[in-house]
């Protein structure tokens, strides 16, 4: 029966570690898309912010050290070497560590990094020239239809744009259009604004299975439940160092 146990917490252990080393794979793409995307708002941040690249940064270093753990923490349930689940937990309880400060430091800084966006979209809507070839406004038009948006806090913003306001029939750029199946004519402006959804994806979640503590501690008690069977009474594998 122990034997059993330890079997079957040895291959969820690996199973456990395997996601983590696709998830820090899926990290590090998400970081190297940001440094190499063109065509979207990212685009329009990055640009602007080098808080954005370091982000980027961060997320590849994230990445590649939750790979290179998930590894260990594979090889070492699936051989059972104390050395490497124990490296595993130290692992995972640095990881645990920095994520409870880096929500602290998000937290106390969330309204400065809101407030820097706005600043940059704002700048960028008062630049904006109507037909004229730029990658920043491409990208700023595909987010305010993506978005369905108009202008960042509303679509006054736009009134801050000097060649717009200067037409006799002010228009705004064509992204700012809605075509409903009701009105295929009706604007955006009544609809919300691009400012709202950042707020929304500010919002932590209430719901326990999003919480990422909790999964690592998960694999933290598994390693030490490990550890500690690998020189029991009832093993009968040699032990490995």
């Amino acid at each position: 029966m122990g034997s059993a146990c330890i079997k079957v917490t040895k291959y969820f252990l690996f199973l456990f570690n395997l996601l983590f080393f696709v998830l820090g794979a899926v990290i590090l793409g998400f970081g190297v898309w940001i440094l190499a995307d063109r065509s979207s708002f990212i685009s329009v941040l990055q640009t602007s912010s080098t808080s954005l690249k370091a982000g980027a940064y961060v997320f590849i270093g994230v990445g590649g050290f939750t790979m290179l753990m998930g590894f260990l923490g594979c090889i070492g349930a699936v051989n059972e070497v104390r050395c490497l689940l124990g490296m595993y937990f130290a692992f995972l309880l640095l990881i645990l560590i920095a994520q409870v400060t880096a929500g602290v430091l998000f937290y106390f800084n969330m309204g400065k990094l809101k407030q820097e966006m706005g600043s940059i979209v704002t700048k960028l809507i008062q630049n904006y020239t109507d037909g004229h070839e730029d990658s920043l406004q491409e990208a700023w038009d595909y987010v305010q239809a993506q978005v369905q948006c108009c202008g960042w806090v509303s679509f006054y913003n736009w009134t801050e744009n000097a060649e717009l306001m200067s037409r006799i029939n002010i228009t705004y750029p064509c992204s700012c259009e809605n075509k409903s199946k009701e009105d295929n004519n009706s604007l955006l402006p009544q609809m919300g604004f691009c400012e709202a959804p950042v707020g929304n994806g500010t919002q932590s979640s209430n719901n326990p299975d999003d919480w990422p503590v909790y999964k690592e501690l998960l694999g933290m008690l598994l390693s030490i439940f490990l550890c500690r069977h690998v020189h029991s009474e009832d093993y009968s594998k040699v032990p490995k160092y």
